[in-house]
């Protein structure tokens, strides 16, 4: 049975209540930055702040080398000191993307030198490109004389038509196949120092950020309407669920003039984008998690696609696992701290590839979707692409075995025996299972035919259509015969949404405080862009699962209303800007520290590009029998820049983080609330770290207190807080550490713990912050309590 809802009748503002307004003024606009004619492109050319920007060529898998710092430089403190090179190419490295453009002229210089006694008198030495795939170029070369310092110097020209999506720079000795055979030759040490390549860098990129509503007032989907996101992966832990996204914002560039991008290339992708709620409506975005490339976690894989999350005590430590996709030929998985990271690559390699036993005829090892069972078993499921051309036509299209399920390791990053074959009917990719009930039930995403599904062939009798989502249920959650196929749970997204929103699909299903959920994508925000013509850009939906009687699912029908709201949201705590029910024309960006909400191992997000006009809203908020204040964390840009929440005047310096306060009058029930902005037309306003509303002191009051202590578990340091509810009614609220945020509910006269781990052994004295709320003869009560903790150290 599903628990009620209470909600209080709620009426729509366009501000947050009819007095004045928040006026920021008298600051003074910034210089815009330019671009000079001729910049240097390289970071730390000199070593002079170690070895940042320089990581060691990766092009080959047989590449390595070590770097390190030496005061044996050409000029200043430092150079960089390159051993046991294990190929030619070993070279230091330095990636360009971004930088450089093809048809562009520049200067490139640095010093070289080597000392080997064994090495030959002369030596000659390359600065090299390479663009990705096997495209290497050359660039500028010198002759050395060992034991003498010589210098590059020279100029190239990127070809007008040689792609520049990557662009990376590095230091090498001529190739040779066999360069281990006369190491002295080929493989000497060599030191580097003082490069620079001097040209004019690319214009600034397009600005991606979205200006027109695609998220409607009163819509819940798609589910936010400022960036992109696809293959959403639904995520509960401790009250909150968090999604996670392939990030399609990342190749997105619309031409000014049109507003109309060129179509999104997948093979550019390699972060992930978080967002999080506690409500269904409300989404805070945490950003994007830099996965793969050279400066990802796992800098070893290229892309990070289809991601899937799962968490598990591990060593007595809960560890979190983010699985993803590096491209469509393995699978990889990097582990965090909390849900938001900090993030780590407990991997040298893939977790899934070619040599994955039983994933051999598997075309796309991609997809990885984990499960935990409930005694604690972990597994995976991955796979997808054309069906193995040993099989019958017929076969090839109504099961094409291309799925797989394959058992973790206790550590979530490895593997144990061999992948088992799951025979889901016209399978394509995007494998996920969940259970209920003692069954589990695993959905997918249905091919299109075509010659690689054994050309024109007709689905047998209740089989998935094209780009459908079908499912199969079963009682082992590693047997999937095509006998457990149980039918279609979603039909294309076409069919809800119209022209331009078809395509295949991915899914996830979660359970949340009671309900079933399912998510998937569409490009509805791309089509709202730009009419019935889409470029690929896709959008995270979330639906309601319902079941029928025998367990069977109800197909689910796409829909932009969306879910309903959970709960109303809490003013009275600070929270992130970057939380929005909708929006218009605002971006958001991460700055430096961590998060006031979520604490310092989470990004920290800020509302940026905020113009005139623009706005952001929450859906639902309960101010209950009144609210005080509201402070806003802002750093102005622009003098006559306003935020419109209808409050009173306040003032703060140009260009540095303020906190301004300004008091409210008669905000009292539900709102939608809508912050908007003013000011000078064609400039950046403001940027907004966070929102936090206090409450009237008059009414009734909560009778909660709390307690802070630190528990041990080995070296690995916990802080627990208990809150204790000695109120009439239930309480809920949160928890706000230097450690993060968690959300509770407490009975009366019950308490309830909240755990966060640490990271470390050493935990100094600190404060958390309970917020707690309730209902007390029918008015919204709230309190919040400071709760010291005294410093601990885990022996």
């Amino acid at each position: 049975m599903r628990p009620p809802v209470h909600r209080t009748t709620r009426r729509r503002a366009t501000a947050l209540v009819a007095v004045s307004a928040l006026v920021v003024a008298g600051f003074v606009a910034p210089a815009s930055p330019g671009y000079a004619d001729d910049a240097d492109l390289i970071v730390n050319g000199g070593f002079e702040t170690g070895l940042d920007g320089w990581f060691v060529n990766n092009g080959n898998a047989t590449d390595s080398a070590t770097l390190a710092l030496t005061d044996d430089a050409y000029s200043g403190d430092n150079a960089v000191l390159v051993t046991d090179r294990a190929t030619t190419g070993s070279g230091p490295m330095q990636d360009l993307t971004g930088k450089v453009q093809a048809g562009q002229t520049y200067t490139l210089t640095a010093r070289i030198r080597y000392d080997d006694a064994a090495s030959p008198a002369t030596k000659q030495f390359f600065a090299t490109m390479h663009y990705g795939g096997a495209t290497y170029t050359n660039l500028v070369s010198v002759t050395a004389t060992r034991g003498q310092w010589a210098q590059f110097a020279g100029q190239f020209t990127i070809p007008a038509g040689q792609g520049v999506s990557t662009a990376r720079l590095f230091f090498e000795t001529p190739w040779t196949a066999d360069p281990a055979a006369d190491p002295d030759l080929h493989l000497m040490d060599f030191r580097l120092d003082d490069v620079s390549v001097v040209g004019a860098p690319p214009p600034p990129a397009p600005s991606k950020t979205i200006e027109v509503v695609g998220k409607l007032p009163g819509e819940h989907n798609p589910l936010i309407g400022h960036k992109f996101g696809a293959d959403g992966y639904g995520f509960v832990h401790d009250g909150r669920v968090y999604l996670y996204l392939t990030n399609d914002t990342q190749g997105y560039a619309p031409d000014p003039a049109t507003g109309v991008s060129p179509g999104i290339n997948y093979g550019d992708i390699n972060q992930i984008t978080v967002i999080s709620t506690t409500d269904m409506v409300n989404w805070t975005d945490h950003g994007e998690i830099q996965v793969a490339g050279p400066n990802g976690v796992a800098p070893f894989t290229n892309n990070s696609w289809a991601p899937g999350m799962a968490s598990k005590v591990v060593d007595g430590q809960e560890k979190f696992f983010l699985y993803y996709a590096n491209g469509g030929g393995s699978s990889n998985v990097i582990t965090g701290a909390s849900p938001l990271g900090p993030w780590v690559s407990e991997r040298t390699s893939t977790l899934i590839d070619g040599r994955t036993p039983g994933a051999e005829d598997v075309a796309w090892k991609f997809d990885p979707a984990p499960f935990v069972d409930d005694d604690g078993e972990e597994y995976l499921y991955f796979g997808g692409g054309p069906a193995s051309t040993s099989m019958p036509p017929a076969e090839r299209f109504n099961n094409p075995k291309n799925l797989r399920a394959i058992e973790l390791g206790a550590d979530m990053v490895s593997t144990e025996g061999t992948a088992a074959v799951v025979d889901a009917p016209v399978a394509f990719e995007a494998a996920q299972v969940f259970k209920r009930d003692g069954r589990y039930y695993l959905s997918y995403s249905s091919h299109f035919g075509g010659p690689d599904f054994g050309g024109n062939q007709t689905p047998l009798p209740g089989y998935p259509g094209g780009g459908q989502i079908g499912y199969l249920i079963s009682d082992d959650p590693m047997s999937w015969p095509k006998e457990t196929y149980a039918g279609v749970l979603f039909p294309n997204q076409s069919q809800f949404f119209g022209a331009g929103t078809g395509g295949n699909n991915h899914q996830s299903v979660f359970e949340y405080e009671g309900r079933y959920y399912f998510t998937y994508h569409a490009p509805t925000l791309n089509k709202r862009i730009n009419g019935n013509t889409t470029q690929g850009y896709r959008s995270p939906h979330i639906q309601e699962l319902t079941f029928n009687s025998d367990g069977t699912i109800q197909q689910v029908v796409g829909t932009y209303a969306g879910v309903d709201q959970v709960r109303d949201f809490d003013p009275y705590r600070v929270f992130e800007a970057e939380t929005f029910g909708w929006s218009k024309g605002v971006a958001t960006a991460k700055v430096d520290g961590g998060s006031p909400q979520f604490g310092d191992g989470a990004p920290n997000l800020v509302v940026r590009d905020v113009d005139n006009g623009d706005w952001t809203a929450l859906s639902s908020v309960d101010f209950g029998t009144g609210a005080a204040s509201l402070t806003a964390k802002v750093r102005p840009l622009v003098a006559g820049g306003s935020i419109q929440v209808r409050l009173g005047d306040v003032t703060a310096p140009p260009g540095e983080w303020a906190e301004l306060t300004a008091a409210l009058d008669g905000v009292t029930g539900v709102h939608d609330v809508y912050f908007t902005y003013a000011g000078p037309a064609g400039d950046d306003l403001f940027e907004i770290d966070t929102w936090s509303f206090t409450p009237a002191a008059d009414g009734p009051t909560l009778a909660v207190s709390a307690t802070a202590g630190v528990r041990c578990f080995g070296r690995n340091a916990q802080l627990v807080v208990d809150v204790t509810n000695d109120a009439p009614a239930r309480i809920t609220g949160t928890v706000t550490t230097g450690y993060g945020e968690k959300q509770y509910g407490v009975a009366p006269a019950t308490s309830k713990a909240r755990t966060f781990p640490t990271g470390g052994a050493v935990v100094p004295a600190g404060t958390a912050t309970v917020t707690a709320a309730a209902r007390l003869d029918g008015e919204l009560v709230s309190v919040s309590v400071e709760v010291p903790y005294e410093a601990h150290v885990c022996d």
